[in-house]
């Protein structure tokens, strides 16, 4: 992975609340594995205070750097983690840890 896609990807979760709802879309990845890993962004927006056009705009921030990905059921909006980029992302941060001991 190289350092400008490593860029995008912090810049993606710089901003207070798109880490936030990133979170929460991680969580219930999580709690949904069962179900496919999918989370429903009317379901964790009630948990934010934050409305619905900023809601929409981190998350199409977060599909930019590509840390989720997203699909339309009727007018909801299901989200996905990208598992593969967090192992990646995980694996340079590793490989820079090991270099700086």
């Amino acid at each position: 992975m190289d350092t400008r896609k490593m860029a995008k990807i912090f810049k993606a979760l710089s901003n207070e609340n798109r880490l936030e709802l990133y979170l929460k879309i991680a969580q219930a990845h999580e709690a949904g594995f069962e179900a496919g890993g999918q989370c429903w962004v009317s379901d964790i927006s009630a948990c934010l205070n934050i409305g619905a056009p900023t809601i929409s705009h981190h998350i199409k921030e977060l599909v930019n750097a590509e840390l989720i990905t997203t699909q339309k059921k009727g007018k909801f909006l299901i989200c996905w983690v990208n598992e593969q980029l967090i192992t990646d992302v995980s694996r340079m941060l590793d490989l820079q840890h090991s270099i700086n001991k």
